[in-house]
């Protein structure tokens, strides 16, 4: 399942705090291990002391929580988390959102941008100024009928019966679409997500989003507090590679809850 073991990579802005609290909540809410990390540039052995001081400060905004603390060498942020991901075992790594950016939505910077077209592991982005609910509300994924796509409607099915909450996906239509072939789409993937889990049916609901533009179509949907956001990798997407497409990462910035980017082949 998503978030059996969380890594959080911590950087000391907002940004960083947003990640490990969102990290900090998806491991509550899965009931997974925690792991949390900084990285430095190798070979700069002031570098490595910086950042063993800024995990000590992550360690302060735990509040006694259980995590795995880990100082990573990488010639990148987001290459050192991937790293790091796939030697302790990690199937998602949290980022947040630069400073700077527009409230309430994702802000891919450098390490989310590197993750997002390499990582190996699921890749999970806090919007800028979030703070975690106590518990999820829905899971909602975007869908598009390809195989990516079909594989994250079982991977969500699954999810969200473990966790005992709704699932809902959602179609854009944007511009001039054939919005019947889309809702029939729609409607296979409904069935999918039905025979994937133990999910009632009356759990699983789904949505098509209208608009001029992908903002205008994500502003057609309702949005909870508790929500989070699934996307399938690009069919460019090397095999067990996350690899967002460009619809995909419009998505991402218009998306007004956290987003989870599945990688290729996921399992």
């Amino acid at each position: 399942m998503i978030g059996d073991h969380v890594l959080a990579g911590y950087v000391n802005d907002a940004g960083g705090r947003e990640a490990l609290d969102l990290a900090c909540a998806m491991a509550a809410v899965t009931g997974g291990r925690l792991s949390v990390a900084t990285v430095h540039p190798p070979g700069l052995p002031a570098a490595a002391g910086e950042a063993r001081t800024l995990l000590d400060q992550a360690v302060d905004l735990l509040d006694d929580r259980p995590a795995d603390l880990h100082v990573q060498e990488g010639r990148s942020v987001g290459r050192g988390l991937t790293v790091l991901a796939s030697r302790i075992g990690a199937d998602l790594i949290v980022v947040g959102s630069p400073e700077g950016g527009a409230r309430g939505r994702i802000g891919v910077g450098a390490a989310a941008d590197h993750l997002l077209h390499s990582a190996t592991e699921a890749v999970m982005l806090a919007p800028s100024g979030h703070t975690p609910p106590d518990e999820l509300d829905r899971l909602t994924v975007m869908y598009v009928r390809r195989p990516q796509c079909d594989d994250a409607v079982v991977r969500a099915a699954q999810a969200a019966e473990r966790l005992e909450i709704p699932l809902r996906l959602v179609t854009l239509a944007v511009g001039d679409v054939g919005a019947e072939r889309l809702r029939d789409d729609l409607a296979l993937a409904i069935r999918l997500a039905v025979d994937s889990a133990e999910l009632p049916p009356e759990d699983v609901s789904a949505e098509l989003a209208e608009g001029a533009d992908v903002a205008d179509a994500l502003d057609d949907v309702d949005w909870q507090d508790g929500e989070i956001l699934i996307c399938a990798s690009s069919e460019d997407a090397a095999a067990h590679r996350v690899f967002v497409g460009e619809v995909a990462l419009k998505v991402l910035r218009a998306a007004p809850c956290p987003v989870t980017v599945l990688p290729r082949g996921y399992f």
